[in-house]
């Protein structure tokens, strides 16, 4: 009689809400080409869900688990791993992924699930606007808010700009979103080259910007749209565009991919984050915990991922629930929040993240083997004029 009293008192507990978790897929390429961007993605989440529950990784005494899901970069394996994370694993809410293709194969899955994807670091326009969802948000910038950063640092009376980005979403709504932020400035895009992925010989495109540049009069630039590996700024540096005139720019990057920004001291541009560049507490504790633990700072993605993390505790806090979705959109749509960047607001039109971006300048310091974004001036939510893409 007292092992059934025992059995039933068990099954009593495991039913009581003491014994309920607060499930967060993180849905994320961890293997493939962006897997240093993933790695960078996952150490934030888990330091911003840390930071936001001040160390104790519960809300309201209930823990939080987070489920791994890897896409492998591949959409339709995005698609397939997140049904897996709401349907088989009970997710409240995902977070995710790399790569712009997976994310905009993974957008229709949160709506026919009823539940809140949100994605980071993921960048196409195109998220948040042509293909979003009312339970898309987005902590991650968007390629507008690249696109007028960078044209607000680049462009004037007068200048002339080529791109150059890859052929897939990340880099068409870049260029697309470029272009027109640029326009505003005076400045002419005179030449668009989109290469596949995967190009390591950037020759052929390089020649074909060179010739539409050559002749035009006035100050030219090239500015490179570029994620993952065979990064082509230096190879193009190498063939010597300043015969022609023209200057390579480009936006900002992760720590090893500004190994070649050393060989371009004075370049400019605008960037995500560089973390000597924000002046606030969540910055300083980002900075301080990750090199402690890992021996570096933190990276360009680490932020967003932190970022991500103290968005989902907030939102959970301020709706006082993790399980009602409608609760948690009602919430979240224009909900502000601090994160190692500073001041974040989602819009409630799109769910966009608005936050500020870094006009800076490269420069050859002492110590590091990369070329130091140093801090121009900061372009706040109130300086970009972000357009709702829907």
């Amino acid at each position: 009689m007292r092992k059934i009293l025992a059995a039933g008192s068990m099954a009593l507990l495991l039913a009581s809400p003491a014994f309920a978790e607060i499930r967060i897929a993180h849905v994320y390429g961890k293997t493939g080409a962006l897997e240093a961007y993933a790695e960078q993605s996952h150490i934030g989440l888990m330091l911003g869900l840390e930071y936001a529950t001040g160390g104790t990784m519960e809300i309201d005494g209930e823990p939080i688990v987070v489920i791994e899901k890897d896409t492998q970069l591949k959409p339709d394996v995005g698609k397939a791993v997140l049904a897996e994370a709401y349907g088989d694993d009970d997710a409240h809410i995902a977070v995710g992924p790399v790569s712009s293709g997976v994310a905009l194969a993974m957008l229709p899955v949160a709506e026919e699930y009823e539940r809140l994807l949100i994605v980071e670091p993921a960048v196409a326009d195109s998220i948040t606007g042509a293909n979003w969802n009312r339970y898309i948000f987005r902590t991650g910038r968007n390629s507008s808010q690249d696109a007028i950063a960078n044209a607000v640092a680049l462009g004037g009376d007068g200048v002339t700009v080529a791109t150059l980005a890859q052929d897939y979403a990340f880099g068409r709504d870049g260029v697309a979103a470029f272009k027109t932020a640029l326009e505003a400035t005076g400045a002419t895009l005179a030449h668009e080259e989109y290469v596949p992925t995967d190009t390591t010989d950037f020759t052929a495109a390089a020649e074909r910007i060179f010739n539409a540049m050559g002749d035009i009069e006035g100050e030219k630039k090239l500015f490179i749209i570029w994620a993952g590996g065979g990064n082509p700024m230096s190879k193009i540096n190498a063939m010597d565009p300043s015969r022609f005139g023209i200057e390579i720019a480009t936006g900002g990057n992760i720590l090893a991919a500004l190994t070649a920004y050393k060989e371009l001291p004075g370049m400019e541009g605008a960037t995500y984050y560089y973390y000597e560049i924000p002046d606030n507490d969540v910055n300083d504790w980002l900075v301080t915990e990750h090199m402690e633990r890992h021996g570096t700072p933190p990276d360009f993605f680490t932020a967003g991922g932190m970022a991500a993390g103290i968005a989902i505790v907030e939102a959970i806090k301020k709706a006082g629930t993790y399980e009602d979705t409608e609760a948690l959109i009602e919430a979240m749509e224009g909900m502000e929040w601090d994160g190692p960047k500073g001041p974040m607001m989602f819009r409630a039109e799109d769910h966009q993240a608005l936050q500020t971006m870094y006009h800076f300048v490269t420069e050859v310091q002492d110590g590091k083997d990369y070329g130091v974004p140093v801090l121009v001036r900061e372009l706040g939510i109130e300086d970009m004029d972000i357009p709702i893409n829907n």
